[in-house]
């Protein structure tokens, strides 16, 4: 594993936190209008530096889908821990990033703020603890079935970044009203970091969900391409 395949899943996280995040927080008040923006957002972030670094890592950007593609026998699990690392880094960067923006904004302007673009549940007006658990789980496994199906050795050769991409912009769709979208811990750590309180101390299960549901999806995939 060479620093340049380390700096592809810096860049492509940077990148997708950057790209979905920025939109979520520049976009204003959530609306209909606004789910669909930051869906595309993330959908096309992906897309893009899947087919800009994806080539020299293998373009996994999100550390659930790097320990799915373990799971399904795609990725050699020594290496695993170097792309997460990698994975953290880019988004706390890109979060950085967007934070020093926002101090820039002019005054009244319509913006979300770090807490209002993390990933929560509970409270007055969340979804429970179990359906986000749900909600993150089920949609990561089913991101990492498209990601191994996509990128199988029987599929059509070079569309793979676009039915991640749609995948990914689908997931959102379902997905913004409930938990605002994880299904990548890194995407959820680093918004959180910067909004500490009741975001930080969510982190947890949009680490542990994405994960499990990665791994699901995983397994699940190896079985079904025969692999």
């Amino acid at each position: 594993m060479t620093n340049r395949v380390l700096a592809a899943e810096f860049l492509g996280t940077f990148a997708l936190v950057l790209g979905g995040c920025g939109t979520a927080m520049f976009t204003g008040p959530a609306a209909t209008g606004g789910i669909v923006a930051v869906s595309i957002a993330f959908g096309l972030t992906v897309l893009m530096m899947a087919y800009a670094v994806g080539h020299i890592s293998g373009g996994h950007f999100n550390p659930a889908v790097t320990l799915g593609l373990v799971a399904g026998g795609r990725f050699p699990g020594g290496q695993a821990m170097g792309y997460i690392a990698a994975q953290v880094v880019g988004g706390l960067a890109a979060a950085a990033v967007l934070s020093a923006i926002y101090a820039g904004a002019p005054a009244g302007a319509k913006l979300n703020s770090m807490a209002a673009i993390s990933n929560g549940f509970g409270g007055p007006t969340g979804y429970s603890l179990g359906a986000a658990f749900l909600t993150e789980m089920v949609l990561t496994a089913l991101f990492v079935i498209v990601i191994m199906g996509a990128t199988s050795k029987k599929a059509p050769a070079g569309f793979a970044p676009i039915a991640i991409g749609l995948a990914l912009t689908l997931i959102h769709l379902v997905s913004i009203p409930i938990t605002n979208t994880s299904v990548n811990p890194a995407r959820s750590l680093a918004p959180a970091v910067f909004a500490m309180g009741v975001p930080m101390s969510n982190v947890w299960l949009f680490w542990v969900a994405p994960i499990i549901g990665g791994i699901i999806g995983g397994a699940i995939s190896k079985w079904l391409q025969n692999e």
